[in-house]
């Protein structure tokens, strides 16, 4: 997927007004790792293109124990889903120095969906690849052993385990972290 200046650069010949008016939009930002980029409940949502580091986003339930939603490394969008209720759901942290550039959801949708082609058929595919990942993941999470979670997780986001956390690959896959030891053994052992 190309970050958000790639795909204008694409369009160069494009009204160059246009162009001018959403390049200002798009902020190239750098986070320190630990650093919160949304908060649950923020108002304003933002679009975050990794271009070099790792995200996540994830919620807290009311006995404070975090789920993680999703993982973005390098080359992956991550944003809040929520449209229409007005604030965010989810939190967004770096877990690494993380570099992104971010525009504003209302801008994202208001300039630079309308600015790109109709009938964009990569854009199409990795759309529908995300909404693939995320339905697998919630077919997964009600129905497939914790075995085949972690297959999974390692096929989706290859490296990552070595990124991140043993206790976040857990909550991301709705496990202890000593159920997490007792499937990377049980598949360490080969069963």
């Amino acid at each position: 997927m190309l970050s958000f200046t790639e795909e204008i650069n694409q369009h160069k010949n494009s009204n160059s007004i246009e162009l001018s008016s959403l390049m200002k939009k798009i902020k190239r930002q750098t986070f320190a790792k630990n650093t919160i980029l949304q908060n649950a409940g923020d108002e304003k949502i933002s679009l975050f293109y990794v271009k070099r580091g790792l995200l996540r986003s994830y919620t807290i339930d009311d006995k404070g124990k975090e789920h993680i939603f999703m993982f973005a490394p390098e080359g992956w969008l991550i944003a809040d889903g929520s449209i229409n209720s007005g604030a965010t759901e989810l939190f967004i942290d770096a877990l690494e120095n993380t570099e992104v550039e971010v525009i504003d959801q209302k801008d994202f949708l208001e300039l630079f969906l309308p600015f790109t082609a109709l009938n964009d058929s990569k854009r199409a595919e990795v759309m529908m690849r995300r909404m693939a990942v995320m339905q697998k993941r919630i077919i997964m999470l009600i129905s497939a052993s914790a075995i085949e979670r972690y297959e999974h997780f390692t096929k989706t986001y290859p490296g990552i385990s070595q990124r991140v956390p043993q206790k976040m690959i857990a909550s991301y896959l709705g496990i202890t972290p000593e159920a997490l030891s007792k499937v990377k053994g049980t598949k360490a052992r080969g069963k």
